[in-house]
């Protein structure tokens, strides 16, 4: 092999190695950047609000959504989703079922779309 070919290798090389693995950026190459509480609760709370009016769901959750309260809500501890995280979230919810929203909302036994279980495991 000639030196030129062996520097052609390893520049060709260097390229394929050198490109982001998985992890190293969010989803559909957006940046990893985490995501903002704040904007991800009160953007939650307009769907829920939403999605209980349009299905006719009357629940403790529904009317704490629909009181557009200030309330401050953080991620559990050591928890930290992704912008794109919160995005898949809120997609989910907007195209959610109503049978579906009702178990989101349920005063006794709410669960959480798998899409919007960002730390598995953690408390809440």
């Amino acid at each position: 092999m000639t030196k030129l070919q062996r520097v052609f290798l390893a520049l060709v090389a260097l390229l394929f190695c050198a490109a982001p693995v998985p992890g190293d950026v969010g989803g559909c190459g957006q940046s990893a950047d985490e995501l903002d509480p704040e904007v991800f609760f009160a953007s939650k709370r307009v769907i829920d609000c939403r999605q209980c009016q349009s299905c006719g769901i009357s629940t403790r959750l529904c009317s704490a959504a629909c009181a557009a309260n200030d309330e401050q809500q953080n991620f559990p501890e050591g928890c930290r989703p992704l912008v794109h995280d919160g995005e898949v979230c809120l997609r989910a919810l907007h195209f959610a079922s109503c049978d579906d929203y009702a178990s989101y909302v349920d005063d006794a036994h709410p669960t959480v779309p798998t899409e919007c279980d960002f730390c598995p495991g953690a408390a809440r």
